[in-house]
């Protein structure tokens, strides 16, 4: 039986034109890239559907054999989900380690992870994927015969390997419960303090890390590669008058982003599942600029996120012709799209007006006039209002000028209120 090799560098890549479910092959070469191999060789065709045995057809199989032996080659990779048969039929016909495009974008963020939680969830992805695929995958999968009669040794070593893999989701799945459980409680300090919070969410490679940096004068990881960084980065940002915001960097998104993962980082993402307002940042240079907008939307929509408020964010207006820093309004005043260039820093600037405008449209300025005996009131208004001004007579009266949201007004009943003009 053919055994899996553990790993290779030269890729062969295979990519049909199907009637659905297409992807997109540069996009696969910047994923075998970011993974670390060496794209070499491209193979491609049409289908109306895929080969229920080897996905490709028997004269695509030949030209694949006669690939790898004239190229070299490690390893093929394939432009498309596929089911455990078929890769494990493909594995056996050309004596090569063969990758699906989930098992390639598994192993980017196998290698992208840092944090304890991101390496959990890559884990549990990896193991959840794995799991489909345990039938005869190695030579020491086979079935055990046993020393009396024909009957086994009670467990055959693919159900040990289940077991083992059983036991091993449930103890990732209750460790990522307490780092949920962590984040829940951090968010809700937040929300008690009144400090909104911005993700940045959009497609890979658009930007966001080096956007989050620029801003926020931090110094995590930024490369020209897709998956660059993982695991979310939360950083407090000023906005002026208007007090401040949490700024929260997430993962990026890809065209039919596995739902392994989509499950797995559930908890990070939920950083954008529970956002005040999303900056979704897009290559403005882009071919496919409106596809992955569309992408990144999908994904928003299947993680809760769909109807949360977002201000889009064009990056890398640099690379293109007669386009400067601007903001476009809506016909009720708010900014929806912000053009800048994040790696130069123009026009970042005028970002960080529009989220001033976007969350002072929420807030209002008020005068209030407490008494001595109301004066206590201050201590649970606080982390809910913005003190401006203060003042206190000799009587202990005190004279508050304060910025409060308006679902918040209900705080000033039974005190003397005026508007700050």
């Amino acid at each position: 039986m053919f055994e899996r090799p553990d790993a290779g560098e030269r890729a062969i890549l295979v990519h049909l034109n199907l009637q659905v479910g297409q992807e997109d092959l540069d996009e696969l070469k910047e994923l075998t890239k970011s993974a670390g191999a060496q794209p070499i060789h491209v193979v491609t065709g049409s289908r109306q559907r895929p080969d229920p045995k080897y996905f490709v057809g028997k004269g695509k199989l030949e030209e694949l054999k006669a690939a790898l032996a004239e190229y070299e080659a490690d390893i093929v990779i394939v432009n498309h989900p596929l089911s455990p048969s078929q890769e494990r039929n493909l594995e056996k016909a050309l004596e090569a380690r063969v990758v699906d495009r989930n098992g390639l974008i598994l192993d980017i963020f196998a290698q992208r992870a840092q944090t304890f939680e991101g390496k959990l969830q890559v884990e549990l992805a990896q193991l959840k994927h794995l799991s489909t695929r345990l039938i005869r995958g190695w030579t020491h999968l086979e079935r055990q015969k046993g020393g009396i009669g024909l009957r086994g040794p009670g467990e055959t070593q693919l159900e040990t390997d289940r077991r083992l893999l059983a036991v091993r989701i449930k103890q990732i799945q209750q460790r990522l419960a307490k780092v949920e459980k962590q984040r829940h409680q951090g968010r809700t300090k937040r929300k008690k303090a009144e400090i909104p919070t911005v993700s940045l969410v959009g497609y890979t490679n658009a930007g966001k890390s080096t956007l989050f940096n620029t801003l926020t004068g931090a110094d995590i990881y930024v490369a020209d590669q897709l998956f660059a960084t993982l695991d979310p980065t939360l950083r407090h940002l000023a906005l002026g008058n208007s007090g401040e915001v949490v700024l929260a960097d997430t993962v990026g998104f890809i065209r039919h982003l596995p739902h392994e993962l989509v499950a797995a980082f559930r908890s990070t993402l939920q950083e954008a599942s529970e956002a005040d307002l999303l900056l979704h940042v897009i290559d403005a240079n882009a071919a496919d600029r409106d596809d992955t907008i569309l992408e990144v939307n999908r994904v928003l929509d299947d993680i809760d996120a769909g109807k949360i408020q977002q201000l889009s964010v064009f990056n890398k207006i640099d690379l293109l012709d007669g386009v400067s820093p601007h903001i476009d309004y809506d016909s009720d005043g708010k900014p929806v799209n912000v053009w800048l260039c994040a790696q130069t820093g123009e026009g970042c600037e005028l970002l960080q007006q529009a989220l001033t405008e976007c969350f002072a449209a929420t807030k209002v300025f008020k005068k209030c006039f407490l008494t001595a005996e109301q004066v206590g009131l201050k201590a649970k208004w606080f982390g809910l209002v913005r003190f401006v001004d203060e003042t206190i007579n000799d009587q202990g009266d005190c004279e508050l000028t304060i910025e409060i949201d308006k679902k918040n007004l209900g705080l000033l009943k039974g005190i003397r209120v005026e508007e700050v003009a």
